[in-house]
């Protein structure tokens, strides 16, 4: 049995960990480089051939898990895709999106080197394009949690609830080999224990093996205050400048949270009714997935979608699709507040509303989610004074807020307790920055006596 660890090695995105076990090679999530430092490693061939794959096992839906899968499908993969059942429904849509963003920014480069008679780092071609996303996405089967499926050879797999986003996951694969079975747990990317909408994760699975996501392993989300209270005095500081109130933010989960905060804060007459732009036809998409799917929400959420209460509504709220619709907001002035992804700032509409609102000094920037080293989210958060745009300089004069706690990721008190109750040989750091990674291992270390490794890139472990 060997590990190999191919993304999300002391950085946060592009998680991908190849597993040879029980006579298969399996695929854990294949996921977008997104931190400005290691965008070349999506151009990169595939590190190990998508052909001779048997299989690729899916955690979530965020690009940063699936983002590279339609240029392994290009490459020659064409089998099973096995995820939970509603992230193989939001995988299509993530992926279709990533597509149609890639060939709209490829034409704005063309465009723009052309004017100015340059050369980017990388080729004027998209990495992929829908019809490429299409192709990848029709390989997707969903499962249910907690179903035990066979992947042929002598390995089965069970997908547990993460507590992450819609349908996120933790993929337990157990395999044979020599006459003795070995069980592998990657955690995927773990939630917090009192999550909004979705339910808590499960505790972990007994494993000999453990890959554990570490992005906030360093951090305590409960030093804030609650996360009701801080949107409530960002919207309401926000009003009272008179400007916009611009929120990158994920399609997924963060949009659907935010408008169920907005909307709660907004009947108990905490925050003024302002018109709240969702400028996403994807987060639109999204929201219908989680009432098609809300089955695999918390009891009290499920029952209030079920019933037709409008939890997803509430006057002032818009649902842009329209592109042209999207452009008008760039004239909005405000008060108003306008959601739009990339949660990191990386692509997509939230470029165009940086543009018009980030040199106002009326208007606020709000972070409400990590943002990877190198990324543009990261460079305003870390207070640049300017910052590059679509190949353009612009000054940083909107107020900048960051709220804490609303990350979908849990803090190193959640990791632990997720983690209690097991004894593993090994558990592997990933999914962190190497500092944060560190933390955690420490942490592992002199509360639980548990040998720890934070794998570098393209390191593999055999396991014995």
């Amino acid at each position: 049995m060997r590990i190999q660890f191919l993304g999300a090695n002391r950085q946060v995105t592009g998680s991908r960990y190849l597993l040879e076990a029980g006579g298969l090679r399996i695929l854990i999530d294949c996921g977008l480089f997104q931190e400005r430092a290691f965008l070349g490693r999506n151009w990169e061939d595939p590190p190990v051939p998508p052909g001779s794959l048997d299989c690729v096992l899916v955690t979530h839906a965020h690009l940063d898990h699936v983002g590279l899968i339609p240029r392994f499908v290009a490459q020659g993969y064409r089998k099973p895709i096995l995820t939970v059942e509603p992230s193989a429904d939001l995988a299509g849509l993530v992926l279709l999106d990533a597509g149609r963003i890639q060939e709209e920014e490829v034409e704005t480069k063309r465009r723009r080197h052309a004017k100015e008679k340059r050369e980017g780092p990388h080729p004027l071609i998209p990495l992929y394009t829908q019809e490429e996303a299409k192709t990848a996405a029709s390989l997707f089967r969903g499962v249910e949690f907690g179903e035990r499926v066979e992947l042929g050879g002598k390995a089965a797999v069970t997908f547990q609830e993460a507590g992450h986003i819609l349908g996120s996951a933790s993929v337990l694969v157990e395999a044979e080999e020599g006459g003795r079975a070995r069980r592998v747990l990657f955690s995927g990317d773990l939630g917090q224990w009192e999550p909004p909408i979705i339910p808590p994760p499960e505790g972990m699975e007994e494993a000999d093996y453990v890959v554990l996501e570490s992005t906030y392993g360093g951090r305590d989300h409960r030093e804030a205050a609650p996360v009701r209270d801080q949107i409530a005095e960002v919207v309401r500081e926000a009003a009272r400048r008179g400007g916009n109130l611009v929120i990158p933010t994920f399609a997924m989960e963060r949009a659907q949270e935010l408008v169920y905060y907005l909307g709660g804060l907004l009947r108990e007459g905490r925050i003024p009714q302002l018109p709240v732009y969702v400028d996403s036809p994807m987060a639109t998409d999204v929201t219908q997935v989680f009432r098609r799917h809300c089955r695999y929400l918390k009891a009290d959420i499920r029952c209030a979608v079920e019933g037709g209460t409008g939890l997803f509504r509430f006057p002032g709220l818009q649902f842009i699709r329209d592109a042209e619709e999207s452009k008008k907001l760039n004239k909005h002035e405000g008060p108003g507040i306008i959601m739009s992804p990339s949660g990191m700032c990386t692509g997509g509409r939230i470029k165009h509303h940086l543009k018009a609102n980030i040199g106002r000094p009326e208007s606020t920037i709000l972070f409400v989610g990590y943002q990877g080293e190198g990324t543009l989210g990261r460079q305003i958060l870390d207070g640049e004074p300017e910052v590059r745009i679509h190949g353009k300089r612009w000054p940083v004069r909107a107020a900048v807020r960051q709220i804490s706690g609303i990350s979908a990721h849990g803090d190193q008190e959640d990791l632990l307790r997720w983690l209690d109750g097991g004894a593993p040989r090994q558990v592997f750091l990933t999914h962190g920055e190497e500092g944060a990674s560190r933390a955690l291992g420490e942490a592992i270390r002199e509360r639980l006596g548990w040998p720890t490794a934070v794998p570098a890139y393209g390191e593999a472990h055999e396991l014995p």
